[in-house]
């Protein structure tokens, strides 16, 4: 796409609500900074949005003008996708308003929300989103293409929740789509992510949560890991619905219920939350400490708002960071033996691999009731993570990273993924992870809404 055009700025300063940033503003080089420090962009123009009419008239401005388009929220994406190189970004982030409707129970949320926002909002009533783990994660990024939490397992993703969506399409149309309207598009955005135009508000279905829920962290050592990840095999799928479990491997944090001899020790990690009775946490908790004893454990209660930060300072701005992402059936002895071998080789106390065990609320949706990127029968959404305080150290932990998705490969559910666990746009992965079927009807809708892919910065789906 040829990159052209500062002419008629003064014109799309006037028509629109916000505030139009370029190179040499004051404000530029902070409106320029994604969330992740290896993706270092110069944009032509950056729109920092005030209404959906705003948002029109950048894309009405970018089209005539041929600059290619980014659009950001939270800034969280890991591949990069929220900036562009000499294009225009369409920045809804100032657009996260949230108005909580507590009987209905339903919240209207601007795109540009962040999960901290919305769940502020909504636990003043006792009610939540189903969403992701980082609260400055934007809301819109993660529930088009997903949306997996601590709420998955009762309630299901993120984007099963979504009852409606207001989006501003290629052609500059504003259109509302959900069930009762415009319902083909309404089944591709819940899923296909960011190809079929800027959605500007959601509506979700809320749920009664907290406000205060049950957490625990047990830990153990390199050595360990195998009877760890063995012991959750054979406990998670038989946890009630109210608990919810990761595994994780990563470094202990040094944080105060750490003690001190164990701060920065690689080693396995359980993480669980119990949105039921503390007797029912404290019963699981019980389980697996029987089975193998941690090093240390750490249980409270805990405000959901702040459950909803607990890792929000090591994805902290400003780390440089590569992911790749697959699914697991189960957690098989082979698997378990491509895992115990490859987590000790990465060098950053930052890295980690996360294990989410899907089922429950997640299976209870229909395969094809939504365009999302995963079968809904049970399993282990796998998340290998890179994360380096310098740039220097990136290189080895990506390296890392694609070296253990390669060797877990043979016990995965086929090259597919998650396409928000997706740091580069693959297009035979992305493919492979809608499945052809899929893909094909999504595809189809490509065509119909954005036949020229205006919207691309993406995990793309080309236009049918």
């Amino acid at each position: 796409m040829t990159q052209t055009a500062k002419s008629g700025i003064g014109e799309l300063r006037t028509a629109i609500g916000g505030t139009v940033v370029l190179p040499g503003d004051p404000a530029y080089d902070d409106a320029r900074r994604v969330w992740n420090a290896d993706i270092d962009r110069r944009p032509t123009v950056i729109v920092q949005c005030a209404s959906a009419e705003d948002v029109r008239a950048s894309i009405q401005y970018a089209v005539e003008n041929g600059l290619e388009i980014a659009v950001r929220g939270g800034a969280h994406s890991m591949s990069g996708a929220s900036t562009v190189d000499d294009g225009l970004v369409i920045d809804v982030s100032a657009m996260n308003q949230v108005t909580v409707d507590p009987e209905a129970k339903r919240a209207l949320v601007g795109g540009g929300t962040k999960l901290g926002e919305l769940d502020a909002a909504t636990q003043a009533h006792g009610l939540a989103v189903p969403a992701g783990f980082v609260s400055h994660t934007g809301v819109a990024g993660l529930a088009l293409g997903g949306g997996m939490g601590w709420l998955t397992h009762q309630y299901g993703l993120s984007l099963d929740n979504v009852l409606s969506v207001e989006l501003v399409t290629a052609d500059g149309r504003i259109l509302r789509a959900a069930e009762d309207e415009n319902p083909d598009l309404f089944w591709a955005v819940r899923g296909g992510g960011g190809n079929f135009g800027v959605v500007t508000q959601f509506e979700f279905q809320l749920h009664e949560v907290g406000p205060i829920v049950q957490y625990g962290l047990l830990f153990w050592d390199l050595e360990q890991g195998a009877d760890v990840l063995r012991t959750a095999r054979d406990l998670i799928p038989t946890l009630p619905r109210e608990v919810t479990t990761i595994i994780a491997a990563l470094n202990a944090p040094p944080a105060p219920f750490v003690p001190e001899q164990h701060h920065f020790q690689p080693g396995y990690a359980l993480i669980v939350v119990g949105f039921g009775s503390p007797e029912q946490h404290a019963e699981v908790l019980a389980q697996i400490r029987a089975a193998v004893p941690p090093l240390f454990e750490f249980a409270t209660p805990m405000p959901y708002v702040a459950l909803q930060q607990t890792i929000d300072e090591p994805n902290a701005w400003g780390h440089y960071c590569y992911d790749k992402g697959t699914y697991l059936e189960d957690l098989s002895d082979e698997a378990i033996q491509v895992i115990t071998a490859r987590v000790p080789e990465k060098t950053s106390p930052l890295s980690t691999v996360l294990f989410y065990r899907l089922d429950g609320g997640y299976s209870e949706v229909g395969e094809n009731d939504t365009a999302f990127s995963g079968g809904r029968s049970p399993r282990y959404a796998v998340f290998i993570i890179a994360v380096s305080p310098t740039p220097g150290l990136l290189p080895g932990e990506r390296a890392w990273v694609r070296s253990f998705w390669d060797e877990l490969q043979p016990y995965a559910l086929g090259i597919g993924s998650y396409v928000n666990a997706m740091a580069e746009n693959d297009f035979d992965r992305v493919k492979a992870s809608y499945g052809e079927a899929k893909y094909a009807r999504l595809a189809k809708l490509k065509s119909q809404y954005d036949p020229g892919n205006v919207f691309h910065r993406n995990m793309n789906i080309l236009p049918g």
